[in-house]
């Protein structure tokens, strides 16, 4: 299995010829879709979901996402399908468990909008806008490194509650050079302490997994 890095929010999985992209958001550049089978969003937010790319995506797409995202994807031509916290499902040969239901809190005065995770094959975890702790071993987690929800100092919490085997870096794309090269500091230093593999792909790079 193949996981490669792509813009801020969006990854791609590769397995047995099959594709499956997460959160193919407006901030995601180049061509994300082409030869996806299925698509997971986690939530409504634009870094996460491009609706206008969706449309324009092949209608043998499968999709699954939460209740709110699918709710925008009427116009869609691929088979969208609502997932929620403690379903399990198979498409193109990957299996996929979510878990979590709602996005952290982005400002006190906005009501925090549906978030689903999704821990694909049992070996990658990706949370979403969320510091959902799933209560499975997590062999590879995808750990939120930027946002206006989140602090470096939660990203080392989190890390120590999940303890994954390994980790790299999603949401990392409001940062410039300078913030980039201080989550790379931080997450060498937890993969220091903790003796795993924690770091950040750059987009475009792979990395193959057991």
């Amino acid at each position: 299995m193949k996981l490669t890095k792509f813009d801020h929010a969006c990854v791609r999985v590769e397995k047995d010829g099959k594709v499956l992209v997460v959160d193919p958001g407006t901030f995601s550049q180049g061509s994300v879709l082409d030869g996806a089978d299925v698509v997971l969003i986690t939530h409504e937010h634009g870094d996460h979901v491009d609706v206008d790319r969706l449309r324009s995506a092949s209608p043998d797409l499968e999709i699954w996402t939460c209740e709110a995202v699918a709710a925008n994807l009427t116009e869609v031509p691929g088979k969208v399908q609502v997932v929620r916290h403690g379903d399990d499902f198979e498409s193109a040969g990957f299996r996929v468990k979510a878990f979590g239901e709602w996005h952290a809190r982005n400002h006190p005065d906005l009501d925090p909008v549906q978030n689903v995770g999704f821990l694909i094959d049992d070996e990658i975890f990706y949370p979403g806008d969320a510091l959902t702790v799933p209560d499975v071993e997590v062999p590879t987690l995808l750990v939120p490194t930027s946002g206006p929800w989140l602090k470096l100092g939660e990203v080392v919490e989190y890390l120590r509650q999940v303890r994954p085997g390994r980790a790299f870096s999603t949401h990392d794309g409001l940062y410039g050079d300078i913030g980039l090269a201080m989550v790379d500091g931080w997450l060498k230093m937890e993969s220091d302490q903790q003796g795993r593999d924690f770091r950040r792909l750059k987009v475009g790079e792979s990395a193959d997994l057991a």
